[in-house]
């Protein structure tokens, strides 16, 4: 049974006027070589609204929440929820999943929304129960498997990304486990979390390893992620070659820190103007309503809203 999304997803009319963006993945429809900023899928806050709000104020491609393809299969309708997309805010739907059978069914059925960017494939998740099932950061030593998940997305048109960390532990990422991923694997797009499943979200980041991702990719763009939330960060990142960051908890407390990055870096030209926190709850607001948005959703981010990155927790 082929799933169309495009007949359980409300279709409105409405769209922002956000600034011209430069997208850096390969696919089939998109390619430059400008560097990009990235709004990261946040369970509980990734919302349509959300990602209007960050694209409006400089994130160049946003992803929705993980959805398992399982869910999408069964017409799970908070599974579909996740990835409702009423206007043309450049998205990425993130999944998760392990079988090239479902991967395909769900693909086969899908119906591109605008908007609509490729598909990203989770190899992240730190869950301990979705590693236990072969799934999200236990994919990471999978080359194989992935880039025969990658092919599926890949044979029916459409750009795919994977986002990954440095394995499920510290032995895996002494082992470099990663770069089998990075060099197997000929994704459009790779997005590499600069730390293990096993490391909580308070401990630091390993930039270090991104000379050798980005060299490991051979040409594939490499986005860094993992605690982006200074000008002094996206530099030496970019000195290391990475085509991009990608950023997360430091868009819920500020969502214009795209931004306000780019006036700093100069990659705006004019500057444009940051709202303060105050502005972006009011547009928040009426992007909310405008796009019928969840009040969870609502709560939470009014809950993180101005707090400083290492107080926001998700």
């Amino acid at each position: 049974m082929k799933v169309i999304l495009s007949d359980l997803i409300q279709d409105l009319v409405w769209s922002p006027e956000p600034p011209c963006h430069a997208y850096i993945f390969r696919g089939p429809d998109i390619y430059t070589a400008l560097f990009s900023f990235m709004l990261a899928p946040m369970e509980g806050y990734s919302d349509c609204v959300l990602r209007t709000l960050c694209h409006t104020h400089g994130a160049d491609l946003t992803f929705t929440e993980m959805a398992h393809v399982e869910s999408f299969l069964r017409g799970n309708k908070p599974a579909l929820a996740k990835i409702e997309a009423p206007n043309s805010t450049p998205v990425q739907i993130q999944l998760l999943t392990g079988r090239e059978g479902q991967l395909e069914r769900f693909v086969e059925g899908f119906t591109p929304f605008p908007g609509f960017m490729g598909f990203n494939l989770n190899l992240s998740c730190p869950s301990r129960d979705v590693i236990r099932h072969g799934k999200g950061a236990a994919m990471v030593k999978r080359a194989a498997k992935t880039q025969r998940l990658v092919s599926i997305i890949q044979g029916h048109g459409y750009a795919a990304s994977v986002k990954l960390r440095l394995g499920t532990n510290e032995y895996e990422k002494r082992n470099k486990l990663y770069l089998n991923s990075l060099g197997g694997v000929e994704a459009d797009l790779f997005i590499v979390h600069a730390k293990t499943a096993a490391q909580e979200s308070g401990e630091p980041e390993d930039y270090s390893v991104f000379p050798e991702c980005v060299e490991a990719a051979g040409g594939v763009p490499v986005i860094a992620n993992g605690g982006v939330d200074s000008a002094e960060k996206v530099r030496a990142l970019r000195g290391m070659g990475v085509a991009g960051v990608m950023i997360g908890r430091a868009a819920l407390g500020n969502p214009s820190i795209f931004d306000a990055l780019k006036n700093e870096l100069g990659l705006n030209e004019p500057r444009r103007i940051v709202p303060v926190i105050g502005e972006l709850v009011r547009e928040y607001d009426s992007l909310h309503m405008r796009l019928r948005g969840n009040e969870r959703y609502r709560d939470s981010f009014l809950r993180v809203a101005g707090r400083k990155a290492g107080s926001v927790t998700y």
